[in-house]
């Protein structure tokens, strides 16, 4: 069930078809949902989409497939068999948008690729999302997230010292599926307003390479590759986690040498020490981050969490505190805000945070986790298929018309 809008969707009418798996083409596809999309979501028969065996923590649902695709309808298919392929065409020919991120070259041997399909489907959105692009050397590589943190240059900054560390999230997913996102949503108001329909594409790494651009700018022009500081900032300080007299975290982010100057005076009560001539700037800081970190730490380890807080509250100086994910949903930013909502994910009702932009007036369409197939019936019967004809294909493994869920 979808969530009650509070009006028309911005994206009601649209139909997605997502031939997707994994993160990066669920996270676009979930995104077009939560805006009132009608998304068709196309899965494997043994096992559906294999994010759905990541884990089992989610009511023995994968934590990965739920966040990624509430509000979607899932269709089990076999799209390797004529028959399956053909349900497949039917449903494309009726929608806007079609998504895709299987390996390379397989919706071209099906004839689903973005040229074919413009041909037969003028008005028809396909948005093709890679390892690492259409064309190219590298064009018929398989890609997955760490992969390509490596190979865009993300790892070369993020660990401490010689020892690179993997960010905590698919953070290359998860930009190709921003991208993918965005770039439908051009397309959809480029064919709005010219009437053409054009194509979407999306690779991983170029994805990550944009988001990767800044230590690319400074180790290019500077010669000098920008150095893994863990959760300190390579070219900002003070700027990272620092110990308290009672052995909590808090994180510093001074931008400035105007907040440096009021952090010296009205956080450490060390106003000397803004015009230390290893301090008065941050490319000064920065190459003196030792003494720097240290002087500060000595000063932090006589006081309280709560003191060194309210000095900072008081100064203007950015703070934060170590969250765990596992307290996330209670944070009073998202609790005192209200932005969290219920949807059912195998039976159960689950939290489920709002989408982060907001639109005045409209409420975002969230809707349940689908089961394996759920959705299949109803769909084949939109496509003219009687009972007698699904019963068929199911028998004969083309489509999944029951799930255990």
């Amino acid at each position: 069930m979808r969530q009650d809008s509070g009006g028309t969707a911005p994206l009601a009418g649209i139909t997605v078809v997502g031939l997707e798996q994994a993160v990066a083409a669920p996270y676009a596809t979930r995104q077009l949902a939560d805006l009132g999309a009608r998304v068709i979501k196309i899965e494997r028969l043994d096992g559906g989409d294999f994010a759905r065996g990541y884990d089992r923590s989610v009511h023995g649902q994968s934590s990965y497939f739920v966040w990624l695709n509430r509000g979607k309808e899932s269709l089990a298919l076999d799209v390797k068999q004529p028959e399956g392929q053909q349900i497949l065409r039917q449903l494309v020919a009726d929608a806007d948008v079609f998504v895709q991120n299987l390996g390379p070259g397989a919706t071209a041997r099906m004839g689903l690729d973005a040229t074919t399909l413009a041909e037969l489907h003028p008005r028809l959105i396909v948005c093709d999302i890679t390892g690492y692009g259409q064309t190219g050397p590298w064009s018929d590589r398989k890609a997955y997230d760490l992969l390509v943190q490596a190979e865009a240059g993300l790892l070369s900054v993020t660990g401490i010292g010689d020892e690179p560390a993997r960010t905590g999230v698919s953070i290359a997913d998860i930009a190709a599926g921003m991208f993918a996102y965005s770039g439908i949503l051009t397309a959809l108001y480029v064919r709005a307003t010219t009437g053409r329909a054009r194509p979407v594409s999306v690779s991983l790494f170029e994805a990550l390479a944009e988001w990767v651009s800044q230590p690319a700018y400074y180790a290019h022009f500077s010669g000098v590759r920008p150095p893994r500081t863990g959760a300190r900032h390579a070219t900002i300080a003070p700027y990272g986690p620092f110990l308290t007299g009672d052995g909590e975290t808090v994180l510093l982010a001074v931008q400035n040498d105007r907040e440096w100057r009021r952090f010296c005076r009205d956080v450490v009560n060390m106003p000397e020490m803004a015009d230390d001539p290893r301090f008065a700037t941050n490319p000064d800081r920065v190459a003196h981050r030792d003494d720097l970190e240290t002087a500060i730490s000595a000063v932090l380890a006589t006081m309280t969490t709560a003191e060194t807080t309210r000095r900072l509250d008081a100064a203007g100086v950015a703070y934060g505190r170590m969250t765990d994910a596992t307290g996330l949903f209670s944070h009073p930013v998202l609790t005192g805000r209200d932005r969290l909502r219920q949807v059912s994910a195998a039976g159960a009702r689950i939290d489920a945070l709002l989408p982060p932009v907001t639109l005045g007036g409209v409420d975002p369409a969230l809707g349940d986790v689908p089961g394996l197939g759920a959705h299949g019936p109803a769909i084949l019967r939109e496509l003219g298929y009687d009972d007698d004809a699904i019963d068929t294909l199911s028998r004969t493994g083309i489509v999944l018309t029951s799930t255990s869920e």
